[in-house]
């Protein structure tokens, strides 16, 4: 505070400063530093300074008497040598020294951190203003928004001050007590078991192109789809007809969903998945709608199987006359309707989209199945998901009944009579297991992974319907009794509202096997196969495809005695070296049934490898251009 004129008032309980502009006599008292008396009575000492050198020479030789006299101050020397050779102001010599004498006592060591980044924020906040006040802002908007730029600013630069001061004196306060304690972030080593394979250079590449956005409103007529099979079976076969939809510039209808596969689950499209998005994701590729629109309601569809694993040719020679002429086609199967290879990239792209950015689950779905996965990965455990395919309908289907009793054997050769569409109806049980063609067993599922290295503490989600058999998941607990199931990790309540709709269980287990660390399938089925694949896309998470035909002949070797378990293990973990989810291209095979499906490995197609761009991109610039060509 200022007061005119050659005198000043000084209170106990504030220590101003006085000063005068107009040439006369100026006043400092400083605050008191109440370490000890003598430096109480120190602080006191009253200094003048006028226009007049030697009365300034004068106060500062009483200050050097005082302070060389002051013995017991530990910093008299610093400050006598800055009084004497006049390189700074009297007061902020004071001032250094007063700062000087905190240092010797950590009472104050909080006021004086305090107070040094109190000064680094003023300084902060200064240099802000001063580049918005010299940069070109242009409009009350603008300033508004960097006016507020520097409030956030300030807030958090004084939230980290106090955090450091905080930090600082509970450094000093540990140091000085002699624990000194150093908070460090331990990053645990991933074991090998659960590393990702290598994936580096690859990205995701669905994206689509600007002349690819649907502009037209005409369409060559509405097309109705009745999905067929199991959950996967249906969700990449809706894929298929989203691009076969694009091919043909119609329009889909939602789909429809399977109600009289083995599960028998009334649920349709609306209460799997959200709808809403469907339509949404997918509007600036093909046009979706509800329903049929009154014109054609009362139209009766011409209904037609397409051919499976055909190309776009097909449908553009066979079908798109049809559906010109009638306006509305309903295909009555959808599974494996489209080639896995030969077609445009931008209908590959096209399939990418509607199976991993359109189709999610509904809300309810979503929602229970993150809980799922919180709660296998509690404190931060790895699980593994294991599609363990020992389940009534696919022992049936591939006739293998090993290890099971001879009741259930014959129960199961009984369904398969049952079914017509099943075709093979005499089957070698014990022959098919040999060939590598039936689902590995629980026992055999164990005693692979525990050749793998994985211990008998790993969490392990069972993806899959009830395992068939009384006591076939004996043997696995023995081995790994951390097992859990859509049904243990729900509340009974969660698990009511879905406990008699098998496909959306199923998609419960999907999301489960899609987030799991490492996931392991034993039989080659549709979920296998969709889960693989996302897995794939999402950053080619690990994935570990048993070798059965060898792994079962090892596991007879070992029951026999014949190998030792350590013969057995390194002879597994050999096998299964490049079968753990790693990048490899699909490559087209002698037939479709045979080669490896699109939507198991969307690679290439919606997986691009960066470090093949960039040779590509060097060749063609090491090409001639045309206009070089020419002048040649």
């Amino acid at each position: 505070m200022s007061i005119g004129g050659d005198t000043a008032t000084n209170s106990a309980a504030v220590s101003p400063r006085v000063s005068t502009t107009g040439g006369g006599p100026t006043i400092y008292h400083r605050r008191p530093v109440t370490d000890s008396d003598t430096e109480k009575s120190f602080d006191h000492l009253p200094m003048g300074f006028d226009n007049n050198n030697n009365n300034n020479t004068n106060i500062i030789n009483i200050v050097g008497v005082n302070l060389l006299d002051h013995h017991n101050h530990r910093h008299g020397t610093i400050t006598r040598c800055l009084l004497s050779c006049k390189c700074m102001p009297e007061c902020m010599v004071i001032r250094v020294e007063e700062w000087l004498a905190c240092l010797g006592s950590r009472k104050y060591m909080r006021r004086m951190m305090s107070g040094l980044l109190m000064i680094l924020v003023v300084i902060s906040v200064f240099l802000k203003f001063s580049i918005l006040m010299n940069g070109n802002v242009v409009g009350d908007i603008n300033g508004k928004e960097n006016e507020l730029f520097v409030v956030q600013n300030i807030k958090n630069d004084w939230v980290n001050a106090q955090k450091v001061v905080s930090e600082t004196v509970s450094s000093v306060s540990s140091s000085s007590s002699g624990a000194v304690q150093k908070r460090q972030m331990k990053e645990l080593p991933v074991p090998e078991i659960w590393m990702k394979p290598s994936n580096d250079s690859y990205f995701k590449c669905i994206a689509r192109r600007r002349n690819r956005i649907r502009t037209a409103s005409s369409t060559s007529g509405y097309i109705l789809v009745h999905a067929n099979g199991g959950l996967n079976q249906m969700r990449t076969g809706i894929c298929d007809m989203v691009a076969i939809t694009k091919i043909l510039n119609a329009t889909l209808v939602l789909p429809s969903l399977d109600h009289k596969s083995f599960w028998t689950d009334p649920s349709d499209f609306k209460d799997i998945f959200d709808w809403r998005r469907f339509i949404d994701v997918l509007k600036d590729d093909i046009k979706i709608v509800e329903s049929l629109p009154r014109k054609y309601a009362a139209v009766t569809p011409i209904q037609k199987a397409p051919v499976s694993w055909s190309k776009g040719s097909y449908y553009r020679r066979e079908v798109l006359p049809l559906l010109k002429k009638r306006k509305v086609i309903q295909f009555t199967h959808t599974d494996s309707r489209l080639a896995n290879n030969g077609l445009a990239s931008s209908i590959q792209r096209l399939r990418c989209r509607a199976n991993y950015e359109a189709l999610r689950y509904t809300n309810e779905i979503e929602e229970l199945g993150k809980k799922l996965v919180d709660r296998l990965g509690d404190n931060g455990e790895p699980y593994i998901a294991l599609h363990l395919r020992y389940e009534k309908d696919m022992l049936a289907f591939t006739g293998c009944s090993n290890n099971l009793t001879a009741q259930e054997a014959e129960e199961l050769r009984i369904m398969r009579y049952q079914v017509k569409h099943w075709k093979e109806k005499e089957i070698d049980a014990n022959e098919k297991r040999l060939q590598g063609g039936c689902p590995m067993s629980p026992r055999e599922a164990a005693l692979f992974l525990k050749a793998m290295g994985y211990p008998s503490a790993t969490r392990i989600y069972i993806v899959a319907g009830e395992i068939y058999g009384n006591n076939s998941m004996d043997a696995f607990r023995a081995e790994y009794p951390n097992v859990f199931s859509h049904s243990i990790l729900t509340t009974k309540e969660e698990l009511n509202a879905f406990r008699h709709y098998q496909n959306r269980l199923a998609a419960l287990d999907y999301l489960v096997a899609l987030e799991s660390d490492v996931f392991v399938y034993t039989y080659d089925g549709n979920m296998a196969k969709a889960v693989q694949g996302h897995r794939r896309f999402e950053g080619f998470r690990k994935t570990i495809s048993p070798d059965r035909l060898n792994v079962v002949r090892l596991i007879d070797l070992l029951d026999k005695g014949t190998i030792s378990w350590e013969k057995f293990a390194s002879e597994v973990k050999a096998l299964h070296s490049n079968k753990l989810g790693a990048p490899n291209p699909r490559e087209p095979g002698e037939s479709p049934r045979l080669e490896e499906n699109f939507y198991a490995n969307p690679f290439p197609g919606c997986i691009c490898d960066r470090s093949l761009m960039e040779v590509s991109n060097q060749q063609i610039k090491k090409r001639p251009s045309v206009k070089a060509a020419a002048q040649r």
